[in-house]
Formats: structure tokens, sequence, C-alpha cells
């Protein structure tokens, strides 16, 4: 039932994005009176699930789910039509449009990705609101979880205060930031200071294969008591929040760990948190420092507000509140894609090792269905494709119009050839990405 739910929310967000880049390319073209020949969801390689021709285009569904397309009559695309191009330009095509039109036709995917991820950034404002923790109701530090964060220099109960000049506001923004920044201003022990993170931080990261990076700290919360744990009859219950070990205090997760490591093999007094009593509760520690139950880290926002741990700011927006929040998330969802991309064309950095492809896309959403989450992620990936269509490879849309800005400003117009060549390079290094993100997937499916 997970696989149907993930995949569910895989197709219905791809095939959105699909179709409304292309409608992007589809709508100025019929505006600019060019031909249509084709509009596919995902590709038709040799058939088709179904088409259906009405008027000049035939629309229809591929049953290969890698993209999608449209096919403009007069353009040099990845359909690779020679034999159209060797005829005379007719007025209905695309390479007959002045360069002004041509333009808008090939930037009308990407405007609509962008133009689409502030809507739902805005629509997600005015529904949902959002739950924020300000850095400075953080009080006792974060959980560095990572022991390659903890070489660079990070450790637990350290406050990250500003990367690479940039002050950190909320807790959200803290994880990106450090993973793609250089200079790390933290609070430890009331001290500032800072810290230089190693050019190949990331790739040091995904060669550890941690799980774990940068959490809020969490407490210690029994889950379960099994019935041959050596303190069943100890009195503790689930539920209970594990406050002190002896002499040890233990508000957080990581303080027990810590604690148990001193007092293996001995019996302590305990101190729990049950509802609101604090109760004293006698604890045998294992000479392999365990105490014999299940724990949780009571990770949700509304636990740990209730549990007085944290205190997180909710704001609703009114209908026109929203546009400028949800505007602004948009811009740094978009700014931190490029760094990001320039991070992963960096190659001493080592972020090129964590570029996935299908699967990669597939894992991001969850096993539950989520219409937040479920928009949350579709926005962001709106944003992706719409930056990833920007570059200038002549397979994408930012080839095409680095072409036609050069023949704007030059007044010269690359030739058909030349167009024909571009394309093919173009495509075989698209190949190759698809082929290196895609193998990353396999490569990672295998070996972690």
């Amino acid at each position: 039932m997970e696989f149907v739910i993930k995949i569910s929310q895989f197709l219905m967000s791809l095939s959105l994005l699909i179709v409304l880049h292309e409608l992007g390319h589809f709508i100025p073209a019929k505006a600019f009176k060019t031909r249509v020949e084709k509009f596919y969801l995902f590709f038709d390689v040799k058939f088709s699930l179904f088409k259906k021709k009405i008027g000049d285009t035939v629309y229809g569904i591929g049953w290969l789910p890698l993209g999608g397309y449209v096919k403009i009559s007069g353009m040099i695309d990845e359909s690779m039509d020679t034999e159209q191009m060797s005829q005379e330009p007719q007025p209905w095509e695309f390479r007959s449009k002045p360069a002004w039109q041509r333009l808008i036709i090939m930037l009308g995917g990407v405007t609509v990705n962008f133009l689409l991820a502030i809507l739902i950034y805005i629509g997600m404002s005015f529904f949902y609101g959002e739950s924020i923790l300000p850095v400075e109701n953080i009080k006792d530090g974060l959980d560095i979880e990572s022991t390659v964060a903890n070489k660079a220099g990070l450790q637990t109960g350290d406050n990250i205060l500003a990367v690479d000049g940039e002050n950190i506001e909320t807790f959200s923004q803290i994880s990106e930031k450090v993973l793609f920044g250089k200079e790390i201003l933290i609070e430890r022990d009331g001290v500032k200071s800072t810290i230089q993170m190693p050019e190949d931080f990331l790739a040091q990261l995904m060669d550890s294969k941690e799980r774990g990076f940068i959490n809020l700290r969490q407490p210690f919360v029994v889950m379960e008591v099994p019935d041959t744990s050596y303190n069943m009859a100890s009195g503790l219950r689930k539920g209970d929040l594990l406050l002190a070990l002896g002499d040890y205090q233990t508000k957080y997760a990581d303080q027990v760990k810590d604690a148990l490591d001193d007092l293996k093999g001995q019996e302590v007094t305990a101190i729990v948190k049950r509802k609101d009593e604090n109760i004293n509760l006698p604890l045998k520690v294992s000479e392999d420092g365990k105490l014999g139950v299940v724990y949780a880290r009571a990770s949700t926002p509304e636990t740990l507000e209730a549990l007085g741990y944290y205190d997180y700011e909710t704001k609703d927006y009114g209908f026109f509140e929203a546009f400028p929040v949800g505007l602004k998330k948009a811009k740094d969802k978009m700014t931190s894609y490029w760094d990001q991309l320039g991070a992963i064309f960096t190659p001493s950095t080592g972020a090129y090792k964590g570029v996935g492809g299908f699967k990669a896309i597939y894992d991001i959403f969850p096993s539950f269905w989520s219409w937040q989450v479920f928009w949350s992620i579709t926005a962001f990936l709106s944003i992706m494709l719409g930056v990833l269509n920007l570059l200038p490879i002549p397979a994408l849309d930012g080839g095409h119009v680095m072409f036609l800005l050069y023949e704007m400003v030059s007044g010269r117009k690359p030739g058909d050839k030349f167009m024909e060549y571009a394309q093919m390079v173009g495509f075989f290094i698209l190949i190759a990405l698809v082929l290196f993100a895609n193998g990353n997937d396999i490569y990672k499916a295998i070996f972690n």
C-alpha cells in the first residue's frame, strides 16, 4: 500500500509538471499562429498509450514516463525532423516567426514552472499558514548527529547563528545553509566563533553514508519496557520522560547516551516526568550501557511544544498577506537550487555524488498521503524543472534561448545544419546526464 501511495504521488506530480511546462510552449505558439503537430505527456517511442488528433495537433500519452514534449513545426528539436527542415519555410512554422516570438515560445515552459511554484507557495501560505521555530528559541543548541560535521568542528550544543555572513532566522534554514556554506558562525557555551568548512564537506558526508546531520535536541521518551527487560520491575512506564540518571541531567536524549557510557553496570536513581509529576525510580544500567527499554524522540513540533522544549510560532496569513510570503519562499528556493547546481558543477565539492534520478525524486515523496507535503514537493520540483531547463544545453529550452539571444544581438541566425549538430550534441549531453543521475540511484541502492 505504501508503494501505491508513493508512486501515485510521484506520477501525479510529474504528470502535472510536464503537462503545464509543455502548455507553456503550446499557448504562445498557438497565439503566434505557429503549428503544433504533437502535444505529449511521456514519450511515445514506437507507440502511444493514447492519441487523438484535434485540428493540426495530435494529443497523446506515451508509455515511457521520462518527460513529455510538444513538436512545433519548423523547429529543430529532439524529433530531429531534418526532412521538414529541408523544405521551404512556411508561414506557420517556428523558423518563419520573428526572433522575439520564438524567444517567448521557448521561455514559455520555464515561465510556467516558476509561476506554478509561486502560486503553490502562495496557496500553501494562505491555506496552511506556517509553523516556524526561530533560532533564538533554541536555548540549548542543536543535535549534531554527523561525525563528519563533528570532524569539521560542529558539536552537539552549538547554536548556528550565521552562514557565509547571512544570519539564520529559523531552524528550517540551518541544514541546507550549512551543507553549502563555507563559513559558519556558532555560539558554544556563550562564546561565538567561526568555523571554516572543508570544501569537500558534501563529498565526505555522502561517503560516510550517515543518515543524521543536524537536528533539534530531543527528549528521551520511553515507548516500551519489554517483559525481558532488567528494568521491567522498576516502575518505568510508556510515556515517561527521562530527566536525570544519578547525578547526570538528561533533559535530552544525547545526554542519556553520555550518562549511560559512564554508568555501565551500575544501579542508579532516575528522575522521570510522568504527566505533571516528577518520580524517582531505581534503574539498572547494563554492562554495555543500556537500559533495556525502547525509546523514541518526540520529534513533532506539537509534541515538543507540549513538553515545553521549544516554542514554535504559528503564523496564519490572509489572502493578500499570502502573496509576499509565497513570493519570498519561491525566491529562496530558486536561489537555493542555483547554489546547489553551482556546487554540483564544482568537482572539488563532491556534490555530484549526491545527484539522483527518477528514484531519488520518487523517494522524496512520503509513504502517507498529505496534500500539504505533496504540494510542497511539487512546488520545489517545478522550480527544479524550470532551472534545469534554463541550462545552456542545446537539447533544452536554455540552449534554444542561448542561440536566439545570439541571433537577436548579432542579427545573424545560426544555420539549420549548425542547429542540427548542436541539437545532437545537446541530446547526447542530456542522455549522459540522465544516465549519470539514474546510475547514481542504482549505485546507492546496491552499495549503500
